[in-house]
């Protein structure tokens, strides 16, 4: 009987009242509120997600999940990529050689590195490599560049290319850098104009003759690893002191931390347009409960109870909070569907890795989104319910 009661008291509360509009009214923008809210966090929670993933995918392959470096000249050597690769054959391992250069076109000069590499080798961790390398070989003082510096010196396949090496050698009574015309021979594209511009490849040959290193010797070994945070603690355990071993996540912390930080903000400014509509939530039923003085009052004299009149109210307003939450989320995915199947926005790829919106809700944003909105609701319900139920019968039927 008590449950029957609060249920036919919510569902007459909820018609339109003709003699007081506002307060459907008010309920309606509360609903609309909350449930653009709601369609907006999640948007904006996969979109974070999407360029974050995205992110961390193209850094992955161009800082290279894994790379050992020397601490002492010439520690790192044939020998030492011989025994990993025998202690780790699930691993892909490859070495290179590496110098900080200047490149030059006519009276444009780019500063960045030359990486000299087995391109066979390389190929295995780096797959923006292998899709711009194909079927190409590449012969000693053959380079291959970035598609930024491609565009920005225009240049062509077989065009010639000058790198001024920061490697110097004495000269007289002088001392002179060492200057060497590449031939280019392909572009890669990584998706990150800073990569595409400072990074280049040669043969490892041709930097180890620029270098006048022995062909044995190297600057350090790129390691392909689908768990890489796993595989670092497992071979730091066989490498000696005089070398060192990071992961590609290390020399982007404050990247990453800052990407979060614009995340959680983001999610508590949004979450504000929810606490808004709340208000609305809050607003309505005090309306509501003003309106209807005197029927709660007569309702309290015929022997309903102060926590069914708390409920009634507070079932009011998580109806209309978790309506405009369900509607929110209808919303919301059919704007991810809408966004994801067709290319409406498109972003410049010399500013983003990516020229599509990329798109990625995660579970944890989900719920959090939900939950926290579900909160919000029943909290904004909580005090006009308990208003109700503190009804004075007394007062109200003398006045009224």
């Amino acid at each position: 009987m008590k449950t029957s009661i609060v249920t036919y008291l919510v569902k007459r509360f909820l018609r339109f009242d003709n003699e007081q509009p506002f307060i459907f009214l008010s309920a309606l923008l509360a609903f609309l509120g909350i449930s653009l809210g709601v369609m907006v966090l999640l948007i904006a929670m996969a979109l974070m997600n999407g360029f974050d993933n995205e992110f961390k995918k193209k850094l992955t392959i161009m800082n290279y999940p894994l790379t050992i470096t020397p601490k002492f000249y010439g520690a790192i050597n044939e020998e030492l990529l011989l025994n990993l690769q025998t202690k780790f054959p699930n691993l892909s391992f490859s070495p290179y050689v590496q110098s900080a250069i200047m490149a030059r076109s006519g009276s444009r000069l780019e500063g960045g590195y030359l990486f000299g590499v087995d391109f066979k080798s390389e190929v295995k961790v780096n797959s923006v490599l292998k899709e711009a390398i194909k079927d190409k070989s590449f012969d000693k003082f053959d380079v291959l560049i970035g598609k930024t510096l491609k565009d920005e010196f225009g240049l062509s396949n077989d065009d010639k290319l000058m790198y001024i090496f920061t490697h110097v050698e004495p000269g007289g009574m002088n001392i002179t850098p060492k200057i060497k015309r590449f031939s280019v021979k392909g572009f890669f594209d990584s998706g990150l104009s800073a990569y595409d511009k400072a990074y280049n490849y040669t043969t490892i040959a041709s930097l180890q003759a620029m270098l006048n290193l022995p062909s044995n010797q190297y600057s350090g070994i790129h390691i392909f690893s689908q768990n890489p945070q796993e595989d670092i603690v497992k071979i730091k355990e066989h490498l000696s002191t005089s070398v060192s071993i990071k992961g590609w996540w290390e020399d982007n912390v404050n990247f990453f931390a800052a990407l979060e930080l614009e995340k959680a903000s983001l999610f508590i400014v949004l979450m504000l347009i929810i606490l808004i509509a709340a208000i609305n939530i809050i607003s309505s039923l005090l309306m509501t409960v003003m309106n209807r003085r005197s029927e709660i009052a007569l309702l309290l004299s015929l022997g309903a109870t102060p926590a069914e009149i708390k409920k009634v109210f507070l079932y009011l307003g998580i109806v209309i909070g978790a309506s405009g939450i369900f509607a929110g989320v209808i919303f919301g995915m059919s704007g991810l569907w809408v966004l994801s199947t067709f290319d409406i926005v498109h972003l410049p790829k010399d500013v983003y890795p990516t020229s599509t919106l990329p798109l990625d809700l995660s579970i944890k944003d989900f719920l959090s989104i939900v939950v926290g909105a579900f909160v919000i609701v029943i909290i904004s319900s909580f005090y006009p319910a308990k208003k109700a139920s503190e009804v004075d019968i007394l007062t109200v039927l003398r006045n009224e």
